[in-house]
């Protein structure tokens, strides 16, 4: 019987192609950044024209929106698998910072300075929904996330980016805390920041998370 689909020969080395150019352009990313992205380049090292390369990416922003899925697709799945074997919020939160550490590239190609020119189309924005609605889910889930406050009421009337989640105001506000200082102290410490001043970043990031989660009068 003759392959089909995604079982031909060609559909396959298409695949390898693909992802050899991916591999080679996160190579190129850890090196240069991704402003510094190039097509050329890319094709150079493997050994094919421009235009070869461009057969199976159609621009530097169709390849960097591949790399942007990969690294979105990677962190719900690490947050998912943690999810489901019955972390909270604060087991979610380690697992964010293990899977920014084994490849901080893939998290500043997402969470870092954007790609000047870059926009990334809608599909990934859905990605990093699911992202941010897993760790919704679990700030709803603490003890305190039905209080109420200033700002919590203020984001149940602009909540278009957590529109249909039915947290309530008190556990959007949590949420945006815990996304906001998580963030802060991740993108230091990847960056180098705490290079030289004598402590562990990773104790830091703890009681940070440990203050975040601790119960208020």
């Amino acid at each position: 019987m003759a392959a089909t689909g995604t079982d031909t020969p060609r559909e396959r080395y298409r695949a390898q192609v693909r992802a050899e150019i991916t591999q080679r352009a996160w190579e190129q990313i850890a090196t240069a950044g991704a402003s510094a992205l190039s097509l050329n380049a890319i094709a150079k090292q493997m050994g094919m024209s421009g235009p070869a390369l461009y057969r199976y990416f159609a621009s530097r922003d169709d390849l960097i929106t591949e790399l942007v899925r990969e690294a979105y697709r990677s962190l719900a799945e690490t947050l998912r698998t943690a999810s489901a074997s019955g972390a909270d919020l604060s087991g979610l939160a380690h697992a964010l910072r293990d899977w920014a550490l084994t490849d901080p590239q893939r998290y500043f190609l997402v969470y870092g300075t954007p790609v000047p020119g870059y926009q990334a189309p809608a599909d990934t924005t859905a990605i990093s929904s699911e992202i941010m609605t897993t760790l919704l889910d679990a700030c709803a889930a603490l003890p305190r996330a039905g209080a109420t406050t200033a700002f919590g009421s203020h984001l149940e009337d602009h909540r278009g980016w957590a529109a249909g989640h039915p947290a309530p105001p008190g556990a959007l506000h949590g949420f945006l805390t815990f996304w906001t200082r998580m963030h802060g102290v991740l993108s230091l410490e990847l960056a180098g920041h705490f290079t030289g001043m004598d402590f562990d970043p990773a104790l830091l990031f703890a009681a940070e998370l440990d203050e975040l989660l601790a119960p208020r009068p």
